[in-house]
């Protein structure tokens, strides 16, 4: 594998190159830039990204005024829901994690915008401060949208080219979320085991998934049923994203090793894991400028590639010279 570039390329994607650093002269791998799909920046100290090897994040729940007002500039590259916008006393309102500034109670599907708890209101909100998703709440265990607030919510959020992403949690939220056409899940379902019909319907609609598997690690029905359906769901050619919830208990900032193992423990491996990291999902193209770099020699297998990924580190791409 060493000095091999088609060996690496075959093992971790067409994206691979060896290359090494000018300022150091230290060998490794250059990938695109690696991207956390579901994170939570209010809860977290960011400075630790870069070095992790995550160079560009999704924030899935925040104030939407702190978010639009974090400089541009700044590694992790940053594209964020603003406010969770939930039902009337729905997840996550009285959550001890969730101050009232990330959420918005929506109670009526007005598509007109300056309605008191519209379904337009709260979307636009969300555009104004320069949201690039727009998440939803689907807890059974709370109040959840009636069907016509949440379809004039997706239709909103769609009219201004944003997709949708839920989180759903307990029984019947899927089923919610298909009919409402929900793009993406915040989590690979874990309440229950899918059929493999729903798993299917949910492929050919379209949705992708954020896999979020570690947070289930004490869980056992949790982590079976998540594991179980983000499997299905891959076999059956569904676009998974790498994704961590970030915020929610003890986790690393930047690669999360436990989540890309367990990912990998779901089947999906090698350059198939790869693409769940450097999917740019919701930017519309790769992040500019930078590069996720692992310095040292490549893994020799796909059973090395989860530790391996463990030394991952942002570096400018001017800092990088190829090696083939």
């Amino acid at each position: 594998m060493n000095g091999n570039p088609f060996a690496l390329r075959a093992l971790l994607g067409p994206s691979a190159v060896l290359c090494r650093t000018a300022l150091t002269g230290s060998h490794g791998v250059a990938l695109p830039p690696f991207i956390d799909h579901h994170v939570h920046l209010h809860l977290i100290d960011e400075s630790g990204f870069a070095a992790g090897g995550i160079a560009g994040v999704v924030d899935l729940g925040g104030d939407p005024v702190a978010l639009a007002r974090r400089p541009l500039e700044l590694i992790p590259h940053l594209a964020y829901a603003g406010a969770i916008l939930t039902a009337q006393g729905g997840y996550p309102s009285g959550r001890t994690w969730a101050p009232s500034s990330i959420w918005r109670e929506v109670t009526d599907s007005s598509l007109h915008p300056g309605v008191a708890g519209g379904a337009a209101t709260a979307v636009e909100e969300q555009v104004a401060f320069g949201a690039a998703v727009i998440k939803i709440a689907l807890h059974s265990d709370t109040a959840v949208f009636d069907a016509a607030t949440l379809g004039a919510i997706v239709e909103v959020a769609h009219e201004n080219s944003l997709p949708v992403v839920a989180h759903v949690q307990g029984e019947g939220m899927l089923r919610l979320a298909l009919d409402a056409e929900v793009d993406v899940l915040a989590h690979a379902p874990f309440s229950e085991a899918l059929t493999p019909d729903l798993v299917s319907e949910c492929v050919e609609a379209g949705q992708q998934w954020v896999s979020t598997l570690d947070i289930h690690r004490d869980a056992p029905a949790a982590i079976s049923h998540a594991t179980q359906n983000l499997a299905a769901f891959a076999a059956a050619d569904g676009r998974v994203l790498y994704g961590t919830d970030l915020g929610n208990g003890e986790l690393p900032v930047g690669i999360n090793v436990r989540e890309v193992a367990a990912i990998h423990a779901a089947g999906i491996q090698g350059s198939a894991l790869i693409d769940t990291l450097i999917d740019a999902w919701p930017y519309s193209d790769a992040l500019a400028g930078v590069a996720t770099f692992i310095p040292g020699d490549p893994p020799a297998s796909i059973e090395d590639i989860p530790r391996w990924l463990a030394n991952a580190t942002v570096v400018p791409h001017e800092e990088l010279v190829h090696d083939d």
